[in-house]
């Protein structure tokens, strides 16, 4: 089978390629030929599929972050332009872009599943036998290969049964002389197929339950018609699709469906878990924030408090014409003519202070005029 570059082939070989190279690691101890091997290649084949797309999906769970944050801005728009669709239209758009939300985000894992679906779908269906005709008597053949597997692989996928005789790639509705090449028990295909049926929608109901309750716990878009319509598809029309095509499917795709929401189920409880710790971090940090800014910034109308420095204030104590211990300030003259006042020692002197200190003038005042001590002429 040569690659075709005008098909979807770019699908059908990456994902036989992983179901491959599973195959061949679990046929090197379960035996190639065993209907277990091939089980857990296509259970590995989507469990490979789901890792690589872990972290697309965690940056849609911080995609619902961001529009978590953004949902009262949403519904104030909402309420200003509620008569006007196209300005409303603008506005969340504009919104959406300087918040840094993309809503195409939260749909990106569930569009690059369903390009895989289709792939393994293809691939198991291409294992299944085929005639060689509608001419003349039906004759049944494998092909010669699928994709990464040889005619060997082909006839053992063909040839592999689960207890009581069920072909992986029959399915309840398969026709009698395609089952019975293979030999094939249509009640053990109906046996198998009714339990994985319901399980498989039992599992896409409780993986949509989980996530509907969280958009609703996080209050995005819970007023929103268009998510109301999509919440309820996901709720019951999914998990009825799969019941119903359950008997035209083949029971690998069966095993897929059940092992694809099992892992959906277990990402959401982790995803969830990280979600809410990553809140509560951030919620850590705007109110260590909050309790700094108390200190920081001064309310409203209130003058900003300086901040007391370390360096020591020198004051200059006043200097005036007597001393602070108790001389008297007024230079009045004494009444022998002396000038300075009467000090707390009772001299009259002129003496100041009570250590019989020199007064000193204040700054700016003009200084006493010295005694005239010239000797009169004559006089010795």
């Amino acid at each position: 089978m040569s690659f075709n570059f005008f098909s979807l082939d770019y699908i059908y070989y990456p994902v036989s390629g992983i179901m491959w190279v599973w195959h061949k690691v679990f046929g090197s101890f379960l035996g190639a030929d065993s209907a277990i091997t091939w089980v857990l290649s296509v259970v590995f084949l989507i469990f490979t599929l789901r890792a690589i797309l872990f972290k697309p999906f965690m940056k849609q769970m911080d995609s619902q972050l961001k529009m978590q944050a953004v949902q009262p801005k949403m519904k104030a728009l909402r309420e200003k332009y509620k008569d006007d669709r196209q300005r409303l239209t603008e506005e969340m758009m504009k919104l959406n872009k300087e918040a840094g939300v993309n809503p195409l985000a939260s749909c990106l894992p569930m569009l690059i599943q369903a390009p895989v679906f289709i792939g393994l779908f293809h691939v198991l269906r291409m294992f299944q036998p085929v005639n060689d005709g509608p001419e003349g008597p039906a004759k049944w053949f494998y092909r010669m290969n699928v994709y990464f597997f040889g005619q060997a692989d082909v006839e053992s996928m063909g040839n592999a049964k689960l207890p009581g005789g069920a072909p992986l790639v029959g399915y309840m509705t398969m026709p009698l002389d395609q089952l019975n090449f293979m030999d094939g028990v249509r009640e053990a295909i109906i046996v198998w197929g009714i339990p994985l049926t319901i399980l498989a929608g039992i599992a896409t109901h409780l993986t949509s339950r989980r996530s509907v309750a969280r958009q609703r716990e996080m209050n995005i878009n819970n007023d929103n018609p268009q998510t109301a319509i999509m919440n309820k598809l996901m709720l019951y029309l999914f998990p009825l699709f799969v019941v119903v095509g359950g008997p035209f499917f083949p029971l690998a795709i069966l095993f897929y469906w059940l092992a694809n929401n099992s892992w959906t189920f277990g990402q959401l409880w982790v995803a969830h878990r990280l979600q809410d710790k990553k809140k509560a971090m951030a919620a850590t940090v705007v109110e260590e924030n909050k309790q700094a800014s108390r200190f920081t910034t001064p309310k409203p109308g209130a003058k900003p408090k300086s901040t007391p420095s370390d360096r020591p204030v020198i004051t200059q104590s006043p200097v005036d014409g007597g001393s602070t211990n108790g001389v008297s300030k007024d230079p009045t003259p004494s009444a022998n003519g002396q000038a300075g006042g009467p000090g707390t020692n009772g001299s009259t002197n002129g003496s100041a202070g009570t250590n019989g200190a020199a007064s000193r003038p204040a700054a700016g005042a003009r200084p006493p005029a010295r005694p005239n001590r010239k000797k009169k002429r004559g006089s010795r």
